[in-house]
């Protein structure tokens, strides 16, 4: 869970306006940088994170505890995203199958070339900031929502659950999916370059095409290395994958790159420009002292 939820409890529960100005400035950039990677738009980002904290102000005082405060507004914003923004970047289906999501042998084989060139660290720069954005953007929401809350927001598989309203395995299986999503577009996105680096070292390489096959026992294990990495595999089953992989460049490579989108994923961060980040939080405060006058909207 983001500190920032953590925080603003505790400053919530003093019951002042100062408090209280200093909790919103903190929601505010959670509710942003969550609608900002499920919307896309820097001004819808705005005012989703406006709407949201105006509904959410006869709550607060309520919400006593961070799960609850994170629950709420996490549930409340993604109602408001899914209305503003509906199924726009739907472009593929949430069905599609997990065999679509594994990498073809060419695929493979460059980026064998390329691990061999200049192995891939999970540094973002501002050009693979945005390429990043994008490639999370363009995951179907169903899908994206459970990467984004669970990889960037920092929820546990049963928080996400209960935001949701699924069944833990469930939220495993389609964070898997959104994973193998990511990885895929981020490839495309840096395909250019990386098509380039490995051309230059296939000259010199030795590596065979065999090892960029897919036999089925790859397959298989390409289908459950989200749950290895995240360390939920048995030991049994992660003491056969890691005996697979190191007799396997083609995994060795896959999980890798796996791994890395995951970091990157886990890295991106998007913040409220400064002046809009005042602006709505003398408005919210200014709405707060109004309220907490009001007879009829002070709260319990």
């Amino acid at each position: 869970m983001r500190p920032e939820f953590i925080q603003a409890s505790d400053l919530l529960r003093q019951d002042t306006p100062e408090a209280f100005s200093e909790a919103i400035g903190l929601l505010q950039n959670a509710v942003y940088s969550f609608s900002l990677k499920m919307c896309g738009h820097r001004e819808d980002a705005e005012d989703t994170a406006q709407d949201v904290l105006f509904r959410s102000l006869k709550h607060l005082p309520k919400l006593k505890e961070p799960a609850g405060l994170a629950a709420w507004l996490y549930t409340v914003t993604r109602n408001r995203c899914h209305r503003l923004r509906g199924n726009v970047h739907e472009s593929r289906s949430f069905k599609s199958s997990l065999q679509e999501l594994m990498p073809e042998e060419a695929e493979l084989k460059m980026l064998l070339l390329d691990s061999a060139a200049s192995p891939e660290d999970s540094v973002l720069t501002a050009e693979r900031h945005d390429l990043l954005h994008q490639a999370v953007l363009h995951i179907p929401s169903r899908l994206r929502i459970v990467l984004v809350l669970h990889d960037m927001e920092e929820l546990s598989t049963e928080e996400v659950a209960r935001i949701l309203n699924l069944q833990e395995g469930s939220v495993r299986v389609r964070l898997h999916r959104a994973r193998l999503f990511l990885r895929k577009e981020m490839f495309l996105a840096l395909r250019p370059a990386l098509s380039g680096r490995s051309s230059e070292m296939g000259k010199k390489s030795e590596i065979k095409d065999r090892s960029a096959r897919k036999p089925k026992d790859c397959r298989e294990l390409f289908a459950s290395l989200s749950e290895y990495l995240d360390g939920r595999v048995s030991p049994n089953t992660a003491r056969m994958i890691e005996a697979h992989v190191e007799q396997c460049p083609a995994c060795v490579v896959f999980l890798r790159d796996l791994r890395a989108a995951i970091k990157r994923c886990q890295s991106l961060e998007v913040k409220c420009e400064p002046a809009v980040t005042l602006r709505l939080r003398a408005l919210m405060t200014t709405e707060y002292l109004r309220a907490i006058k009001s007879p009829s909207l002070k709260t319990t």
